[in-house]
């Protein structure tokens, strides 16, 4: 693992504990501020708004980088999220690019809200509107929330990074139950890199 990383972090799986190398979970001040700027701008669709889930996507997969925001008090909790393939094209664990293309297994940009949960492929899930340009085509894309396999402490553990969705926000099994306890229909989830280089 590279620098920046912090050391082992003790996880239960299991009932044994394990050691994980994972990046420090951060949330920069002004991806918090694009995120709210984007509550501010959507407020008619975002009809509940105690919860912001904040995807920053200039982390590598195997730094904690979907952020529960509790926008109340400021509170956050930092969890593992895959990027789509497409957006990954030679698996290195950094996105590269974003696209709303049909067909293109990328992840998307922008502000999205969550909908209807269901149960599908990938067991529990919700789906989730894309409300800006970028990502209008999220649900005819089938980008959804969902637990996968290949996230988790054990992946970033042994290959140094995370797995690669289709174009969904894919969580851990234990991390997806969390994300659908907090991040019911009606609340905001925002998408970014800032860093476009």
């Amino acid at each position: 693992m590279g620098a920046g990383l912090l050391g082992s972090m003790a996880l239960a799986s299991g009932g044994k504990a394990i050691a994980a190398s994972i990046g420090q979970p951060v949330l920069r001040p002004e991806v918090r501020a694009r995120a709210l700027a984007a509550m501010s701008r959507h407020v008619d669709r975002v009809k509940v708004r105690d919860v912001i889930g904040i995807a920053d996507f200039d982390a590598a997969s195997n730094a904690p980088r979907f952020h529960l925001l509790d926008v109340a008090s400021g509170r956050v909790n930092s969890l593992l999220v895959a990027h789509g393939r497409g957006s990954d094209p030679s698996h290195t664990g950094w996105l590269q690019r974003f696209s709303n293309d049909m067909g293109s297994a990328a992840s998307c940009s922008g502000a999205f809200v969550t909908a209807e949960e269901y149960v599908g492929n990938h067991g529990r899930s919700r789906r989730i509107d894309g409300l800006d340009p970028t990502n209008s085509n999220a649900r005819g894309r089938a980008v959804v929330i969902h637990g996968a396999w290949y996230v988790s402490p054990e992946m970033v553990r042994d290959h140094g990074k995370l797995g690669r969705s289709e174009g969904c926000f894919a969580f851990s099994e234990q991390d997806l139950v969390q994300v659908m306890a907090r991040m019911g229909a009606g609340r905001l989830i925002y998408s970014d890199k800032i860093d476009r280089t």
